[in-house]
């Protein structure tokens, strides 16, 4: 446990000195905010002094006489200085907080840009196994925390240090005892203040926690809100919201007990030491042994010290928050890519067009003992069609998904046109590799956008002839706004065959070398369907189609169908073939295109 304890503090020290590293790549903003933090802790620790000055001068003055002249002139510029550090004070505070937070905001604006750059480039087993939702926490909160670091605990432990060490040794330094008395609310208010901020960081954490499952609800309800209303299922949704409400209310309730008890505390110990100093430092005043001035600077310090000492809290939270976040949001910036360009990686050549699988086996990375394709071997030439077809989880969208190379193949290798996929670079080979989903994700802009994603700046003839081909133009056309209409979130206000017919369409934009149909034509009827392969005759002519499906009539026409079962091609060959081989494809046939017979026989 010491061990692990040791590994913890080290692991966040490290996370601190490079957040500390970061903030001053920005040498000009953080070295203004430092410098101003100086000049004005130093203006700052003048006003006790020159306050307890114009005291004594008042009551010099207020004796009259020469004396009383001299001490009159003394007041004003003592006052005049008075006025001055305070202006300067609060000028170079200023100072301090604009450059404070411009560091902040260019290390929030820096590590922004690379946790969206990491997420974007990082492989689709990473995806597999973390909710968006974590995501979305780290570079949010998580980022946040460490944005504020360099304002909230970095330049402020430097002011506090000044404060409070140099306003204790002018303290001490005036009087020991006096000092010591002054001093002595900071201890206790120092560790309160911690533990109260530590305190109410865990508990914001289990906080954040319920806020979150607050938000699953609220999101998931609003996202299936046709299957609620469907069910009425609305009183159900509301309890459930108020239930997770209450638990967090209940939550935030006992946040503001510790708050409110807390301050209350140091607020009385403050007080308790106020009230010791006026007893002590009275009895000194009346006996000569100090002016009412001191006694007077003595009672500013320690209202001056009093926000310091209760920040200290704040400090070490912020210490704290830095630490946690900084660790959780480095964890994803350093993760290792699994799927990315090798050291050497050039341009996949586009030659032949000529699609080959040699002894293919994969395992996804998080059950690497359990392979999902083996062995397997294929080859597709330019024009020709490849139709995949197999009972569910036999390993059909993965094999799919290992041709743009989603993910890496654990045996053997795909190379398109001679050349090892792993060789070439991701961006060349997904262009070259176009791959239409089941899952039709659409964007939340115009039907033209969407359409036209993987090549932004296409002429609009184009879109047009890739809509064509989809069986999609003629329903835009009857749209009011056309290709401008902006569909709803993930394309909610299409059909499910609209959003697969705009997916193929987004496809064709691409011209690529290869086509992967993963059982995009699922929500299309039959009708649609037919009319769409034979539109898509020109297309499938210059490049290879793999097609994945359930539905023979999708890949009857394939020059070559592969029927996958456990992770194995257990037949192959064209349609007709298998029909007379009479094995797992015609049973399947059987099942779907005479289903009548079996039940006849039976």
């Amino acid at each position: 446990m010491a061990h692990v304890s040791a590994a913890g503090w080290g692991k966040g020290l490290f996370t601190l000195v490079r957040i500390t590293a970061m903030a001053f790549r920005h040498p000009w903003q953080s070295g203004f905010a430092i410098g101003a933090t100086l000049v004005a802790s130093a203006f700052q620790l003048m006003i006790p002094r020159l306050l307890g000055q114009a005291v004594d001068h008042t009551q010099v003055a207020l004796e009259g006489g020469a004396a009383g002249q001299i001490a009159q002139d003394a007041l004003l510029t003592t006052a005049l200085m008075l006025l001055g550090a305070s202006v300067l004070r609060g000028m170079f505070t200023m100072v301090q907080n604009y450059y404070s937070e411009s560091v902040g905001h260019h290390m929030g604006y820096e590590l922004r840009l690379a946790c969206y750059e990491k997420i974007q480039r990082l492989s689709f087993s990473f995806h597999d196994s973390v909710h968006s939702g974590d995501l979305i926490t780290i570079g949010l909160l998580d980022l946040e925390g460490v944005r504020m670091y360099f304002s909230t605990a970095l330049v402020r432990m430097i002011l506090l240090t000044i404060l409070i060490g140099i306003g204790a040794y002018m303290l001490l330094s005036t009087d020991v005892v006096l000092g010591l008395l002054a001093l002595s609310f900071v201890p206790f208010v120092a560790w309160r203040s911690s533990v109260t901020q530590l305190r109410l960081r865990a508990t914001w954490l289990d906080l954040q926690e319920k806020l979150s499952v607050l938000t699953r609800i609220m999101e998931e309800n609003l996202g299936g809100i046709r299957v609620v209303r469907a069910f009425a299922a609305q009183a159900y949704e509301l309890m459930k919201f108020e239930a997770a409400s209450k638990t967090a209310l209940a939550l935030a309730h006992r946040r503001v007990g510790i708050r409110v008890v807390n301050t209350s505390a140091m607020t009385f110990s403050f007080f308790v030491a106020m009230g010791l100093v006026l007893w002590v430092g009275g009895g000194k005043v009346m006996s000569g042994e100090m002016t009412v001035g001191t006694l007077t600077s003595f009672l500013t310090f320690m209202t001056i010290l009093q926000m310091p000492v209760r920040q200290l809290g704040l400090m070490v939270n912020a210490f704290a928050r830095a630490s946690t976040c900084g660790t959780r949001l480095f964890n994803l910036l350093d993760l290792e890519i699994a799927v990315r360009d090798a050291p050497q990686a050039k341009e996949l050549r586009r030659t032949e067009g000529t699609l080959r699988f040699e002894n293919v086996s994969f395992a996804y990375p998080s059950s690497p003992m359990h392979e999902v394709l083996h062995d397997i071997s294929f080859e597709a030439k330019r024009g020709e069609t490849i139709g995949i077809v197999g009972p569910p989880g036999s390993g059909k969208s993965t094999l799919a998904h290992l041709i743009p190379r989603f993910y890496d193949v654990t045996e053997g290798r795909i190379t398109i046109d001679g050349q090892d996929i792993r060789e070439v670079t991701l961006q060349s080979l997904r262009q070259a590799v176009a791959v239409v989903q089941q899952d039709s994700f659409l964007f939340t802009t115009s039907i033209e956008n969407n359409i036209a994603y993987g090549d932004p700046w296409a002429k609009e003839p184009r879109i047009e002839r890739a809509s064509e081909s989809a069986q999609l133009h003629n329903y835009v056309l009857g749209l009011p706004t056309g290709y401008d209409t902006v569909i709803g979130e993930r394309g909610v206000s299409l059909s499910g065959g609209q959003r697969q017919r705009l997916s193929i369409a987004r496809a064709l934009m691409l011209k690529p070398a290869v086509m992967v149909f993963d059982d995009s034509t699922a929500a299309i009827d039959a009708a649609t369907e037919q009319r769409i392969r034979t539109a898509m005759r020109k297309y499938a002519a210059d490049r290879v189609t793999v097609i994945v499906a359930h539905r023979l009539s999708s890949l009857m026409h394939a020059d070559q169908i592969l029927f996958v079962e456990g992770g194995e091609i257990v037949e192959r060959g064209t349609h007709e073939e298998l029909l007379a081989a009479g094995g797992k494809y015609k049973a399947l046939y059987d099942l779907q295109v005479r289903p009548g017979d079996d039940v006849k026989s039976a």
